[in-house]
Parts: structure tokens; C-alpha cells; sequence
């Protein structure tokens, strides 16, 4: 089953990661992001594509600048996930065959992220638009767009949201905290997924 749960391992480091990633594929979680303010973050990034490239989709986050993106794509990253619009990163994203998840939270920046390319829309911090807010902006937005909703969603909240329509949820603190070992975000994961899987 294919579930639009993103795992956010903010502050992984590389002689962690694979254990990490294999154990969230375990669990049916398979779209992985590393935060490029984690410890040698690119390491990270190449390593889980050595070792899961063909199981998961992996790429970063916190992805500033074109340099960044360029340097993702190098180390095996399949897709650039940003706090912020910058249309030059998501266009650069793009040219290089990856996907773009920019950080948006008002109408404006969706439609600018759409217009310079961006696939999923990131609305973030979520928990500042809430349900509502995410309701307005998607009754302006073309059908076929996607959005993940990112910061602060528990999983008792992924219900409500999918019912407003969110494609899918990036999952941070609530998944991974900093030293967490390969059984502690299994059990997190699993609370996560059964969530999404009730939603269905």
C-alpha cells in the first residue's frame, strides 16, 4: 500500500540512518527525508540511497538554495523539500528530474510555487492554518494539486484533515526525535500509519 506519510528524520546521522530507513519501510512508511541542517546530511542522503534507493523515495529538506538542490541530486536525493517559495530552487528542482515540495502558507505562495513547477504543495507551519485555513486556499487551487500538510499534526488529527481533503502529512517530532533507536520510531511509526490507515 502505497501511503503519502512523509518520514522527517531531522538531526539523523549517517551511522544511523539505513537501520532507521529500513525499519520505517517495515513499517509502510517509504518516503524519507533528511533535513539538510542534520549532521553531514548529504552522507545521510547518499547512504539511504545506496542501500533503499529501490525501495524508498528519499530526498531533503530544509533545502535553501540552488547550490543545495544541485548537491541533493548528487548524493542520489529524488526530491527537494523546502521551509519557503524560492522559485529559483524549485525550478533548478525540476530541471534536474526531481520533485519539489516548496513550503507554502498563503494563496500567493501556492500559486507561485505552482507557477515556477513545484508537484506538492507544503503547507507549513500547518498547525497555523488549521483545517479551516487549509479549506479556503484549496477551494481557489487547480483540482489536480496536491498538499501535504507539515508542523504540528498529530496523528488523532489526520482524520480531520483528510476529510478536508490534504493528500498526505510530513512527520516529524512526532516520528523521529534526535537518538531515537530503530524500535522506538517503529513503534511511533506504527501509530502513524494505523492513523492513515483508518482514514482510508
Amino acid at each position: 500500500m502505497s501511503r503519502n506519510l512523509m518520514a522527517i528524520l531531522r538531526g539523523v546521522t549517517p551511522s544511523e540512518v539505513v537501520a532507521l530507513g529500513e525499519q520505517l519501510l517495515q513499517e509502510g512508511i517509504h518516503q524519507i527525508e533528511v533535513p539538510l541542517n542534520s549532521p553531514k546530511a548529504l552522507e545521510s542522503i547518499a547512504r539511504l540511497h545506496k542501500a533503499l534507493g529501490d525501495r524508498a523515495f528519499i530526498g531533503a529538506g530544509t533545502v535553501l538554495s540552488v547550490a543545495d538542490a544541485k548537491a541533493v541530486y548528487a548524493h542520489g536525493g529524488e526530491f527537494i523539500v523546502s521551509p519557503n517559495c524560492n522559485s529559483d530552487v524549485i525550478k533548478v528542482t525540476k530541471d534536474l528530474g526531481m520533485m519539489s515540495y516548496p513550503g507554502v502558507l498563503t494563496p500567493t505562495e501556492c500559486f507561485a510555487a505552482l507557477n515556477s513547477g513545484a508537484d506538492i504543495l507544503k503547507l507549513f507551519p500547518a498547525f497555523l492554518l488549521g483545517v479551516n485555513g487549509f479549506k479556503a486556499i484549496q477551494a481557489v487551487l487547480p483540482d489536480h494539486v496536491g498538499c501535504y500538510a507539515v508542523g504540528g499534526i498529530a496523528s488523532d488529527d489526520f482524520a480531520h484533515w483528510r476529510r478536508a481533503g490534504i493528500a498526505g502529512f510530513g512527520l516529524a517530532s512526532n516520528l523521529y526525535s534526535p537518538g531515537d533507536s530503530p524500535e522506538k520510531i517503529a513503534s511511533k511509526a506504527k501509530v502513524l500509519v494505523d492513523a492513515w490507515d483508518d482514514t482510508l
